[in-house]
């Protein structure tokens, strides 16, 4: 089945994030998308995806159509945003009911569905892609999270770089001076 995905509604979803690299963070984060949908997706399917992101606002020299890996990726120049395009894209495909449109946005759902083709939503769709890969990350190669404990002198450091107690060692007040003191008069 042909793929059309609604591709910052999907980005957004994921939990994909750009690499160290040249360019944008945002060019950087739109490939590692992409390279995600490559190692996820069959030759075959690869063939068959459609891939659109807005670019409202984009910088000089963006492509409108470009191919990755099989790929077709197109950026929503002439268009108001990605979803007109999609609109578009759905108008003019010859067979629609081989068509799933991968996106959540109810509009292009409702496009989906006036010509016949069939649609989920990108979460759906991004999970089961996942537990297909056998439930891997996405990101890979994005750094994780520490695992280390923490200990009570790590506890101790920090409350001391944070602490701002006064020098009776009573407990500090975070609030300014006169903070609140207009609730206490109505008493």
């Amino acid at each position: 089945m042909a793929l059309l995905i609604d591709g910052y509604n999907l980005l957004h979803v994921t939990n994909i994030f750009a690499g160290a690299g040249p360019g944008t963070e945002l060019h950087r984060t739109r490939l590692a998308l992409l390279d995600f949908l490559t190692v996820s997706l069959s030759e075959r399917e690869r063939k068959e995806t459609t891939i659109v992101f807005d670019a409202t606002g984009a910088p000089p020299g963006l492509p409108r159509t470009l191919s990755h890996d099989g790929m077709t990726v197109h950026f929503a120049r002439r268009h108001a945003d990605a979803d007109a395009m999609i609109e578009d894209l759905l108008e003019q495909y010859a067979a629609p009911r081989a068509l799933l449109v991968v996106s959540s946005d109810h509009r292009v759902q409702r496009a989906a569905r006036h010509c016949g083709a069939s649609f989920v939503d990108s979460e759906r769709w991004y999970g089961d892609v996942l537990a297909v890969r056998g439930g891997r990350d996405a990101a890979t190669d994005a750094p994780s999270k520490p695992t280390d404990e923490i200990t009570p002198n790590d506890v101790d450091y920090w409350v001391g770089e944070f602490a701002d107690a006064p020098p009776d060692d009573s407990p500090a007040n975070p609030f300014p001076p006169g903070y609140a003191d207009d609730l206490l008069d109505e008493e």
